[in-house]
């Protein structure tokens, strides 16, 4: 039963956020983590901002591979089917209705007014997500120098009309991080070995100074 009530807590949890959340994975971000990481506790702030790598790293929308990722640390698999349905079905429902009356819908003078506004509470939304993220990250040297290099490119792909695929810059970014990665392991790796090495030399050191 207790399986049951936790797999419709996912369902409405995600259906929450598919339903109030407009213009796509992006500007879901801060509702998905004020819902999963503040209210639920679901994830802790790292977590979050790892799964959200992954999930933009990987194919499929942001909020659709976050859900899954929840639901299926929750809940294993169906868990991850329960939190994925949630979160498309609000969409797939509004899409359905709107496109009974397509046409008539979008003659509407007041549904254009309504659109401009939303295009720039989306706008906000994902500015928001994205100073939200780098102010909870850690600021270590790399993750800084790494966010100015990827914002200058884009600023300069963009004043330059440059056609560069953002997916290339993910793995771009994908493989600096790994290199950056492997290069830490090896040097902690050598650095622990070194250690015990500096310790006997100190000891045989004390050792001769007490016997003199």
């Amino acid at each position: 039963m207790s399986k049951i009530k936790s797999l419709f807590q996912l369902f409405l949890t995600m259906f929450k956020v598919g339903l109030f959340t407009f213009g796509g994975g992006y500007a879901m971000i801060g509702v998905i983590e004020r819902e999963i990481v503040e209210k639920k506790k679901w994830l802790n702030q790292n977590e979050f901002l790892n799964v959200v790598a992954i999930a933009e790293s990987t194919p499929g929308p942001l909020a659709i591979n976050t859900s899954t990722f929840v639901g299926f640390k929750r809940e294993g698999f169906w868990g991850s089917v329960f939190a994925s349905i949630g979160v498309i079905l609000p969409s797939f429902i509004i899409i359905l209705v709107i496109s009974l009356f397509f046409d008539a819908f979008l003659g509407l003078k007041y549904v254009g007014y309504a659109f401009r506004g939303i295009q720039v509470a989306v706008a906000y939304l994902i500015l928001s997500a994205g100073l939200k993220m780098f102010f909870k990250i850690k600021k270590t040297f790399f993750n800084v120098l790494l966010f100015i290099l990827s914002t200058v490119s884009l600023v300069l792909l963009t004043f330059f009309a440059v056609n560069f695929s953002t997916v290339f810059i993910i793995l771009i970014g994908g493989t600096i991080g790994l290199i950056a990665y492997l290069i830490s392991t090896v040097y902690y790796k050598n650095k622990k070995t070194v250690k015990p090495d500096f310790a006997e030399r100190s000891e045989e050191k004390s050792s001769e100074e007490g016997d003199s």
